[in-house]
């Protein structure tokens, strides 16, 4: 996966640079030749210049419009917030695919399994949880590998094994709330650095003009702007995958009630005279 992630990364940036570098051989305006004006005299006043209506507008995709301004907040810090989002693009896809494969049909798995509990075939049942993927099936396979210790074991076994497969769901989270909180740290150091750069050039000119600090201030615009993007996009993934975990943890915990209650209901079978002894205990 680590590798996946690495060839995700450099197929990525080379794409991008290769747009860089198409984008600074393909002009927007084609270069305009300035004439010599003509010589005006009291008898020969300027014509006006005429308006071309038909001239075409250039107008820009929404790709190109966001690559100049990528650009204009300088490539160098920006890059950085593009590899926070390119990462953690990259840990919540693999997440979502995880948690797909993950779930399972309870009700079905539980049906199943209760079948094979009251016709007293426990070496069934574990073989459903075997061959059915998913934490879910782990959790109920587990709790009944400990069915001749009696309930209390596969209560306990159950519980044990849910925690380790609850921290399995959520693994890499951690990643991706990292990225989520970067990004915008990211844009405001830009918005600062900017603002350094603004105050540096009214110093040096000794004098406060809109020319001199408005190209600090872009820049210091540009990256905030662009980590609070990064921030929502991973911030949307963040929440849709913590409801994903969520939802997978309260179904597991159902099936470990239902198993529960389907051992208890076949105790005879399921346990023999090991649930006799227990309750006696």
């Amino acid at each position: 996966m680590k590798k996946c992630f690495a060839l995700m990364l450099v197929m990525f940036l080379s794409v991008f640079a290769y747009n860089n570098t198409a984008y600074a051989q393909d002009p927007d305006s084609p270069a305009v030749t300035q004439d010599q004006p003509p010589v005006t005299t009291p008898d020969n006043p300027p014509a006006p210049t005429p308006v071309n209506a038909d001239e075409p507008v250039i107008e820009r995709s929404a790709h190109q419009v966001v690559k100049k301004y990528f650009i204009d907040g300088g490539w160098q810090f920006m890059a950085i917030v593009l590899v926070c989002l390119i990462l953690g693009l990259a840990v919540a896809i693999e997440r979502i695919i995880t948690l797909s494969l993950a779930t399972v049909n309870t009700k079905k798995l539980l049906g199943q399994l209760e079948g094979a509990i009251s016709n007293g075939d426990v070496e069934a049942a574990k073989n459903i949880c075997k061959s059915t993927p998913g934490p879910t099936a782990e959790v109920l396979g587990e709790g009944l590998r400990r069915v001749d210790e009696g309930i209390d074991a596969v209560e306990k076994a159950i519980v044990s094994n849910g925690s380790v497969q609850m921290g399995l769901l959520e693994k890499g989270l951690v990643w991706l709330a990292l990225f989520i909180a970067l990004a915008p740290m990211l844009g405001f150091m830009g918005t600062v650095l900017g603002m350094i750069e603004a105050f540096d050039a009214i110093q040096s000119a000794g004098d406060i003009q809109p020319s001199l600090v408005a190209g600090g201030i872009k820049v210091a615009l540009l990256t905030t702007v662009f980590g609070l993007i990064v921030a929502i996009i991973l911030q949307i993934f963040y929440n849709y995958i913590t409801s994903k975990v969520d939802g997978l943890v309260n179904s597991m915990e159902d099936a470990t009630i239902g198993l529960v209650d389907i051992l208890i209901d076949n105790r005879a079978v399921a346990f023999g005279g090991n649930s006799t002894n227990n309750n006696e205990a």
